[in-house]
């Protein structure tokens, strides 16, 4: 039970508050970048304007607004709502988070909207925990993540949950979510005389990547700390955003799927012959701090499989490039990559070899017993010759090739061919 103590806390907490949390939209209307989930016409939105409530996980980037739909689904549902951090709590605090819901649902029909945020932090033991209160409807969870979460939350949870995918905020909702922090009095930086220019503007929406607790965080920096001038007046302009955002920060997580999704992006680029997508790729990982090593290990791989023997020198240059990076290290060791990026990519490509040795392993597991034709044995004893191993052996360096012809395979997969060179046009 509160009292005035703590109503005048809250309120002041709430005043304080980054502005990222003020200007947290309060409704579906609000509610912007997001239309292909809670649009006007979305299952979702219908689902909670119908007071209709099931348990999801809100997967997308830092920045999309998971929180902040939670939030609104509460509010819009009358539901209580708890958030707990997975980083932060435990089986513990969730059995009390759950004797309270019991409680509210007992007593006074409430139901309880648990939020966990970072749900992919919890391991399994603990994502087992919860899952019959989720079951039985003692609470309603809203898990949020930035992982993928089929890797990372449990199949029996995922089968009792609705996965959305937020994405991240195009530049137009970024810049209308900025205009209205810039004018809002009562939750903005209306109560501020703000002048900024369409490029310092910009900027943000830029560097932002999409993420609008960045943006406006940034902007939030940039008017407090300007000094006002003689009228008053807060001018911001490009290098007080470049002083507030310090340096943008890439969507790359060393760990996680992006990781995975960028290297293929690279690769992908190299084997279609498109430099410049692979520099930018390369760029990419450098600047998030991606270990050279990863890169160049499978720029190796690449050589031979996407370019094998259309021409052998790529799998030199990759193995140099490899080896640059142990001798000299970064950061000069991005130009070596670059080189070997360059190359890989222009190369003509053929995954002749690859494609041979994937048959071959097929006919192996299918023939893993045939014996090896006797003239190919090795007669090591004398007792191996009178049965006939190595009989009718020609010495290759003795006849012409012509001459030589003979079957290299096993009576089953006879005159089978695997390697037919063909290089990329």
């Amino acid at each position: 039970m509160t009292d005035l103590f703590d109503n005048k806390m809250a309120q002041e907490l709430s005043r304080e508050a980054p502005l990222a949390d003020r200007m947290r939209p309060r409704n579906f209307d609000d509610f912007l970048g997001q239309e292909e989930i809670a649009g006007d016409d979305k299952a979702l939105r219908r689902a909670i304007e119908n007071d209709e409530l099931f348990s999801m996980i809100l997967w997308g980037p830092p920045g999309t607004g998971k929180t902040t739909l939670a939030r609104i689904i509460a509010n819009m549902t009358k539901s209580e709502f708890v958030q707990i951090s997975a980083v932060t709590s435990g089986v513990a605090e969730l059995r009390v988070i759950i004797r309270k819901s019991q409680d509210l649902r007992k007593f006074h029909g409430k139901r309880t909207i648990l939020f966990v945020d970072e749900i992919h932090r919890w391991n399994k033991a603990q994502q087992d925990s919860f899952l019959p209160y989720v079951e039985n409807g003692t609470i309603v969870l809203i898990g949020a993540t930035t992982e993928n979460p089929s890797f990372e939350v449990i199949s029996a949870l995922l089968s009792r949950t609705r996965v959305y995918v937020l994405k991240r905020l195009d530049p137009e909702h970024i810049g209308k979510i900025l205009k209205k922090a810039l004018q809002d009095k009562e939750r903005g930086l209306g109560g501020y005389k703000v002048k900024i220019g369409k490029v310092a503007l910009d900027m943000i929406v830029r560097l932002s990547n999409g993420d609008a607790r960045t943006a406006l965080n940034a902007i939030e920096i940039a008017v407090k700390s300007a000094r006002p001038d003689q009228k008053g007046f807060r001018h911001i302009d490009k290098k007080g955003i470049e002083d507030s955002l310090q340096q943008s920060s890439l969507l790359y997580d060393k760990s996680g799927e992006e990781h995975y999704n960028v290297i293929s992006a690279f690769i992908k680029s190299m084997r279609g012959s498109n430099a410049d997508g692979a520099l930018y790729w390369l760029a990419r990982m450098l600047e998030a701090g991606e270990d050279p090593r990863f890169i160049a290990r499978r720029m190796v791989i690449l050589a031979s499989e996407d370019i094998g023997m259309a021409d052998p020198r790529a799998l030199l240059i990759a193995n140099a490039a490899a080896q640059a990076v142990e001798f000299i290290g970064l950061p000069e060791a991005q130009l070596n990559l670059a080189e070997a990026t360059v190359y890989l990519a222009l190369a003509p490509k053929s995954n002749a070899v690859y494609a041979a040795l994937l048959e071959a392993r097929r006919d192996v597991k299918e023939t893993l017993n045939e014996p090896v034709p006797s003239h190919l044995r090795n007669a090591v004893t004398d007792l191996m010759k009178e049965i006939g191993y190595g009989a009718g052996y020609k010495y290759s360096h003795e006849y012409t090739l012509e001459e030589g012809k003979q079957e290299y395979l096993p009576d089953k997969l006879k005159d089978k061919k695997y390697f037919t060179f063909k290089k990329q046009e």
